[in-house]
């Protein structure tokens, strides 16, 4: 029988109002959104990968995407772009800064994030960290959790064209 430390409890934190969950509260955000850098973008090798394909599809909508590897020193472009090591390194503006990096991995960020003062942080689906959220939303940034980018994008496509996939 495992016995509960009481380190492996996580305390839920109250979110700061720039951390949005609320579907209206993110319509908004994305509708203002033109500029994306894309932090822990894998390339065109590891194209299978969610944080090759959400970039990709991001491209073919439109959006000025703008590659941070993490990884692959060696890569100078990834999906025809030249790439940036740091996001405080990335021209402005940038709308939205795209995570795709471990909730436990966010932290290394924190700073690069806070000295690049984009609009808004948007954690991928699986990545949160609250403290990390309240952090950058009390620097004026708003931040959405847990939540993947091309899915959203595709649901408020869908809504617009009428295609919910609810029958009524």
């Amino acid at each position: 029988m495992r016995v509960e430390h009481p380190t492996d409890v996580v305390k839920e934190q109250t979110l700061h109002p720039l951390v949005i969950d609320d579907f209206d509260a993110i319509t908004k955000l994305l509708e203002g959104t033109r500029r994306i850098a894309v932090l822990g973008i894998k390339t065109e090798a590891q194209a299978d990968q969610p944080a090759f394909y959400v970039p990709r599809y991001l491209v073919e909508m439109g959006f000025d995407v703008v590659p941070v590897p993490v990884y692959f020193p060696e890569v100078k472009e990834i999906l025809g772009r030249p790439v940036y090591r740091r996001i405080a390194d990335v021209p402005p503006p940038v709308d939205l800064v795209n995570v795709f990096r471990r909730s436990k991995d966010l932290g290394q960020h924190l700073d690069d994030l806070l000295a690049a003062k984009p609009r808004a942080v948007w954690l991928q689906q699986q990545i949160r960290d609250d403290a990390f959220a309240n952090r950058l939303a009390e620097a004026g940034i708003t931040v959405v959790q847990d939540r993947c980018l091309m899915v959203e994008l595709r649901l408020r496509q869908a809504l617009r064209r009428g295609e919910t996939g609810e029958k009524g």
